[in-house]
Formats: C-alpha cells, sequence, structure tokens
C-alpha cells in the first residue's frame, strides 16, 4: 500500500539547529526512507524556503505566520492562534492522508469539524503550558514575564481540552503521564527524540575546558548562562567556553568580563560539534524540565563529562551517564573534581548500548508508522 502522510511543522525544519526543529527534519529523513510519501506543511517567520526539504517530501507548502496584534487571541493560545491558516486547512481537506501535528503550535485544524472522522497525531514536544510557566520564572522583562504568564493560562485550557481530539505522541514519560494524568489523555504513546546520524564519537582521555551550549536567545537559556558565569564559574575559575545562537549583548559582554569565560556568537554544526568533542565537561543546568534537551543528547554521544541538574535529566532516563548535581556548590565540586579526571573507555561503553538502543531514528520511524498505518 503506498503510504502518505501530511506532516504540519512549527517552523521550517532546515537547518537542523535546534532542538524542536532537529526531531522533526531527522523524523522526514527516516520516515522517508521507510518509503513514505511525505506532503510537509510548514510556517514561515523567520526562515525562507529550503531546497534541503524537497529531497525528503513529495510537496512542501509554505504558511506566513502571523505575528504581533493580528495573532492575538482571547481564548487561544498565541503560539496556536498565530497559526491559523485557511490555506492549510484547504489543503489538508483534499485527500483522506493521516495527519502529523507537530507540537501544539500546529493543532489549530482539530477545531474545525470535518477532521473529527479524519486520523490525526500530536507530536508533543513539551507540556506547552509547563514550558511557558518555567520561561515566566525566568524572564527577566515585564513584558515578557506578561506574555509567558498569560500564554501558560491559555495553554493549560487548551492543552486540556485538547488532550482527547488526537492521538499523542510525547517525547518523555513524565510528560506522557501529565497529559493522562492532569488532562485525561487516554490515547498516547511515547516516541523517543529523532537525532542526526551521530556516531558515538566521545572520545576517552582528557579535554581542555567546560562548554555550555544551546539556542541563547531563550530566556532559560540565558538565565542558565548567566547563573554560571557568576554563581558557578565565578568562584572555581575553570576555563568556560559559551557557544551558542542570538546572544543578547549583556550576554556577550558577562561572557567575557573575565579571563576564564568567552563566548562563541552563532556557531556552525561543524564548529559546534567540534567544540562539544574538545569540551572536557559539558554543563547542563536547565530551568524548564519538560521535554527533552537535545544538547544533553548531543553531548552524550559526540563529549566527554556531563554535570546536569534534575531539569534537565528528568524524564530523560539518562541519569546514570551523567553527574547530577542541583546547587551552585554541587556543580563547583562535580566540575572541579572532574576537570582532573580522564573520561574512561568503561564510561564510554557504558553510554553507547543506551544511547543506540533508545535513540534509533530507524526503528522510531517504523513505530510511528506502526501507529499511524496498523492502529
Amino acid at each position: 500500500m503506498n503510504k502518505e502522510l501530511h506532516i504540519i511543522s512549527f517552523n521550517v525544519p532546515f537547518p537542523a539547529n535546534y532542538g524542536g526543529v532537529v526531531d522533526v527534519f531527522y523524523r522526514l529523513v527516516a520516515l522517508h526512507s521507510l518509503g513514505i510519501k511525505i506532503h510537509l506543511h510548514c510556517f514561515v517567520y523567520v526562515r525562507g524556503e529550503q531546497d534541503e526539504l524537497n529531497k525528503y517530501c513529495a510537496s512542501v507548502n509554505y504558511y506566513p505566520r502571523e505575528i504581533g496584534h493580528k495573532a492575538i487571541s482571547m481564548h487561544l493560545p498565541y503560539i496556536v492562534a498565530s497559526r491559523r491558516n485557511q490555506c492549510l486547512i484547504d489543503n489538508l481537506l483534499k485527500d483522506e492522508h493521516p495527519i502529523l501535528m507537530d507540537g501544539v503550535h500546529c493543532t489549530y485544524p482539530l477545531s474545525d469539524e470535518r477532521f473529527n472522522k479524519r486520523k490525526i497525531f500530536v507530536r508533543l514536544h513539551n507540556v506547552e503550558y509547563q514550558y511557558y510557566r518555567d520561561l515566566c520564572k525566568s524572564a527577566t522583562s515585564p513584558f515578557r514575564k506578561l506574555y509567558y504568564w498569560n500564554e501558560s493560562r491559555l495553554l493549560r485550557k487548551y492543552e486540556s481540552e485538547l488532550a482527547n481530539k488526537a492521538h499523542f505522541l510525547g517525547i518523555t514519560e513524565n510528560d506522557n503521564e501529565v497529559y493522562r494524568k492532569e488532562f485525561g489523555c487516554k490515547n498516547i504513546d511515547l516516541l523517543s527524540v529523532f537525532l542526526p546520524n551521530w556516531e558515538m564519537s566521545c572520545s576517552e582521555g582528557m579535554g581542555t575546558y567546560c562548554l555550555y551550549q544551546g539556542d541563547l536567545s531563550v530566556d532559560a537559556n540565558e538565565k542558565a548562562v548567566i547563573w554560571l558565569l557568576k554563581d558557578v564559574f565565578m568562584k572555581i575559575k575553570l576555563p568556560l567556553v559559551i557557544a551558542g545562537q542570538n546572544p543578547s549583548e549583556k550576554l556577550i559582554e558577562l561572557a567575557h568580563e573575565q579571563s576564564h569565560s568567552c563566548m562563541v556568537e552563532n556557531p556552525s554544526e561543524k564548529e559546534m560539534q567540534d567544540m562539544i568533542a574538545k569540551a572536557h565537561i559539558n554543563v547542563i543546568p536547565s530551568f524548564t524540565n519538560t521535554g527533552m534537551k537535545v544538547k544533553l543528547l548531543n553531548a552524550l554521544i559526540n563529549g566527554k563529562h556531563c554535570v546536569a541538574n534534575k531539569a534537565t535529566l528528568e524524564g530523560s532516563n539518562l541519569e546514570n551517564y551523567c553527574h547530577q548535581a542541583d546547587t551552585k556548590e554541587a556543580f563547583q565540586v562535580s566540575i572541579v573534581e572532574l576537570f582532573e579526571r580522564s573520561f574512561t573507555l568503561d564510561e564510554k561503553n557504558k553510554r553507547l548500548n543506551t544511547m543506540s538502543n533508545l535513540f534509533n531514528n530507524t526503528s522510531n520511524a517504523q513505530k510511528l508508522a506502526n501507529l499511524i498505518w496498523e492502529a
């Protein structure tokens, strides 16, 4: 049987250079390798059209995302209201193929009763209301704080009403449990994050610095960097490299205030992977505890020692492969101790089996295909 699938992506999923779009893009690649004909629909608001997507999709449709006051709704979360698009709905109604909606962001068509009998799946990237609640706690701007608070309020109601309108695919068991227990969701499965074709390249021995990497334009990540610079490394003064997308001027200045820390702005994918490989310790504190942190997976596959807090590790099943620390003092003790300790072949091998089994794109794509066409 010729299998065709609509996928709605919250953003143009290439280049795959941050967590959410990594999952989308490499899932496209894996489904394509199974012979599935994909009709991709994606929203444009920063990125433009990408020829690379045509390699894996039978068709690619682009829709403008509304921004600013035009997308403000009293009842819908902004991330949903800004992706309302009649052309998208019309395109989806041209056939009866199953639909995979990437993120709560893309679920507006579920409000249309014409989709009531359609086979629809929603990929959860987070419990969104919790994610925005955590962003509210991290934000320093009063305007952003108010926006995140209101978005979290609207999302909680929206996710609760959404929870039995589709088949859900959570990224961690913790997120699935919230949907089951808090929202009464009866149709939800675990589907691991899809990753680049990383070989287990972490090498034993010694690295030369500590590294924090991530999307630095996100308030929670900026807060993590400021905490590392001011509360952790100010005392121990070991070399720290901060690397990531779009840091603020404030963050750049702070990273260069001390001689033991520096900032690498907007590195290429190759540069980022090289920095992860050469670091001795990847430090990964987080102030949000939903979803799966792709930077954690990248560090475990391509890096040496990892020090992370509970919020980073929660629901990942990877606690045994990291050094957990939940206070600045615990981070300092772990970092100082590990900085003198070689990363061993035994530690690498312990990670190998778990990571290759949990994050196998081919088997996870087959699991998804079975859920869609054999349910």
